[in-house]
C-alpha cells in the first residue's frame, strides 16, 4: 500500500492531536477537534474522506496479494506488512467511529477514543493497537522513501527509513501515553464505559 491521499490526511489529524495533547491535554483536544469538525463533517467532505479511505485501502491490498509471490527483501516485505496493519487499523477505526455515532450516541472525540484504556481488560488491546497503528504509518511512509534513493546508495535509503520509523515509534508512544493518562488526567464519563461493559 502506498502511503498517500488518505495516509496523508491521517497523518495530519494525529500530528495536530498530539500538538493539542502538549497545549494543554483533554479539554483542548475536545476544543480543536470541535473546530475542526465544522470542515471535516461537512457532508460532502466526510464522504469524500470515507471513499478515499476505501479506495486507499482496497487498491493497497490488491497490491499486497499481487505482489506477494514477487515479493523479495526485508524493505519490500516491511512495506506490505506495515501496509497491511495499516488497512486493519483505518478499517476498524473508521468503523468504530461511525458505530460510536450512530449506533451508541457518543460524541468520537478524545474520551471515545481513551475509553478503552480505562477498561480493563481492553487497555491490553488498545494500547499496542494504537501504537502498532501509528507506527505503521510511518514506517510505511518511510519504505516508500527508502525505495525513492537510488539502488546504488542503499545505506541513505536504509538510513531515512530508520529515522523515520524512530520518529513514527515516539510519536506512536506519545499518543498512547497520552490517551492512556500518562501525560495528563484524562476523564471518561459512564456512558463510554458502559460500551465496554463497565
Amino acid at each position: 500500500m502506498n502511503g498517500r491521499s488518505t495516509g496523508a490526511t491521517t497523518a495530519a489529524q494525529h500530528a495536530s492531536r498530539v500538538g493539542a495533547f502538549h497545549r494543554g491535554g483533554q479539554a483542548d483536544h475536545i476544543a480543536f477537534m470541535a473546530e475542526a469538525r465544522q470542515f471535516y463533517r461537512q457532508p460532502f467532505v466526510e464522504v469524500a474522506l470515507v471513499c478515499l479511505l476505501l479506495w486507499q485501502v482496497g487498491s493497497g491490498l490488491v497490491m499486497l496479494v499481487r505482489g506477494w509471490a514477487r515479493r523479495n527483501g526485508a524493505v519490500a516485505w516491511l512495506q506490505a506488512g506495515s501496509g497491511g496493519y495499516l488497512a486493519f487499523f483505518l478499517v476498524n477505526h473508521v468503523a468504530a467511529v461511525i458505530a460510536g455515532r450512530t449506533v451508541f450516541g457518543l460524541d468520537t472525540d478524545f474520551r471515545f477514543a481513551a475509553a478503552g484504556f480505562f477498561a480493563p481488560p481492553w487497555h491490553w488491546f488498545f494500547a499496542p493497537y494504537y501504537f502498532l497503528g501509528v507506527l505503521a504509518l510511518f514506517v510505511h511512509v518511510g519504505c516508500a522513501a527508502y525505495w525513492g534513493f537510488p539502488a546504488s546508495r542503499p545505506a541513505l535509503g536504509a538510513a531515512l527509513l530508520g529515522g523515520v520509523a524512530g520518529v513514527g515509534a515516539l510519536f506512536a508512544a506519545l499518543i498512547v501515553m497520552a490517551l492512556s493518562g500518562s501525560l495528563f488526567p484524562v476523564t471518561i464519563p459512564s456512558p463510554y464505559l458502559a460500551t465496554y461493559g463497565q
